[in-house]
């Protein structure tokens, strides 16, 4: 089914706000913490997982073409830095959560949150697969796989849980209007 007007603006304006919550940030030596995994699973729920992927992947694309929009810049040498496997894993995240809320009968906080932190779940391997290979074979220095998870996840998880906690209760109160407004609606197609 090809795109519609208002789904190719709602994918750039998911796109857009990823790129704003890069540089909302709290700097720490290897994983910055920012507002991107917000806004991308915001995407998945809002748009669906074809369109959040989609919003995701123009992100991306954006970045990779040379524009600064990734936390520390952008361009296709991005992907030697040690955290491009998180912006990479925003592709998945969004589109399990979009898949994952897809399939809810009722969109309630428990539906929702266990679909955002599957898809947290799925960020943070691609992250962390990312940055144990990265810090290992292209930077040289030696990072075992609990290193790399320690390093990866630790810092971020309470933080991302309580996002994710925020994005469900959120979107339980959102979803609901823009169904009925028809902002929201057949996100499977």
């Amino acid at each position: 089914m090809a795109l519609k007007t208002k789904d190719m603006i709602l994918i750039a304006l998911f796109a857009a706000l990823t790129a704003v919550g890069a540089f909302i940030k709290i700097p720490t030596p290897i994983v910055p913490f920012t507002l991107q995994y917000l806004f991308c699973a915001y995407s998945g729920i809002l748009l669906g997982a074809r369109r959040g992927f989609y919003s995701q992947l123009l992100y991306l694309s954006i970045g990779l073409m040379g524009f600064p929009i990734f936390t520390n810049g952008g361009g296709i040498m991005y992907i030697f830095q040690p955290t491009f496997g998180y912006i990479v894993g925003f592709l998945l995240c969004s589109y399990i959560i979009g898949k994952l809320t897809e399939r809810l009968t009722n969109i309630t906080v428990t539906g929702l949150f266990s679909s955002i932190v599957a898809g947290m779940l799925a960020l943070y391997f691609c992250g962390i697969a990312h940055l144990y290979l990265i810090m290992n074979f292209y930077l040289g220095k030696a990072m075992t796989v609990k290193a790399a998870i320690i390093t990866g996840t630790f810092p971020f998880i309470l933080t991302d849980l309580l996002y994710s906690l925020l994005i469900a209760v959120t979107a339980a109160a959102i979803v609901p209007l823009l169904k009925k407004l028809g902002l929201v609606g057949d996100l499977s197609s």
